[in-house]
């Protein structure tokens, strides 16, 4: 579904990422690890828009995307969550997913502001829609609070519902599970799985390895932006030069 091609990211004189390659297959989970600082995140930035290559490329279904704006991007089916959770505090649980249920509306000025018949249509929808994602995220009963009332694991799943809810095929999820306990990272690892099991694609970057290990089809992992290990989580665990630059040891 997603090929990266040769990607690399200078900034003056660091190198982030560096003639990086790897693929995301279409129905599977694909996670991406590596120390601090190997530029995971920033593989996530030039995918979706955020950060231009400084060369390679980016392809969706074999059609090139480089350099294309965010918003564009995310219309050829690409979402993706940030490490820090950003939410409208001051909105309703319901709000924050119908703003980001919008960019799909074609309506302009005028419709908004006269409240027309189409405004109205496309308002029920939006309603509508949004409340579908939070029975699948198993927060329809929150709709109506305002976000700093809820847990840290609900705004975590309600950050995942805010890229859900634009119907993505593929989904990259930066560190979903940062800060919670291991009873929450459960919860939301069955979440990513049954985001998976619905038909869509999912790419996560995660330091929690027991849950990768345990989730991922297949893994890379980059260091001091190279990739230095692809394959299976059996593969990856027991890959020497993995075990030297991150997991310290061989996961148990």
């Amino acid at each position: 579904m997603l090929r990266v091609e040769s990607l690399t990211k200078r900034f003056e004189g660091l190198v982030a990422v560096q003639d990086l390659n790897f693929e995301i297959i279409k129905g599977e989970i694909l996670a991406i690890i590596g120390p601090n600082g190997a530029g995971k995140s920033t593989v996530f930035n030039l995918i979706t828009g955020t950060l231009p290559p400084t060369s390679g490329n980016v392809f969706i279904h074999e059609q090139d995307i480089t350099g294309l704006r965010p918003y564009k991007i995310a219309g050829k089916g690409v979402a993706r969550t940030f490490q820090t959770t950003s939410l409208f505090d001051q909105l309703r649980v319901i709000d924050n997913l119908m703003i980001a249920y919008k960019w799909r509306t074609r309506l302009g000025f005028w419709n908004t502001l006269l409240h027309t018949r189409a405004w109205k249509h496309d308002q029920a929808e939006a309603y509508q829609k949004s409340m579908e994602t939070l029975e699948f995220l198993g927060l329809e009963e929150k709709s109506d609070q305002f976000v700093p009332v809820l847990s840290q694991e609900e705004q975590k799943r309600l950050a995942m519902g805010i890229a859900l809810v634009s119907q993505p095929q593929i989904l990259l999820l930066d560190e979903p599970t940062g800060g919670l306990i291991q009873e929450e990272t459960d919860r939301i690892t069955d979440l990513i799985n049954k985001i998976r099991d619905h038909g869509t694609t999912v790419c996560i970057i995660e330091h929690k390895m027991q849950m990768i290990m345990g989730m991922a089809d297949r893994i890379v992992v980059l260091n001091y932006g190279k990739k230095i290990a692809e394959g299976t989580p059996d593969h990856v665990k027991s890959d020497q030069a993995v075990i030297t630059a991150y997991l310290g040891g061989e996961v148990k």
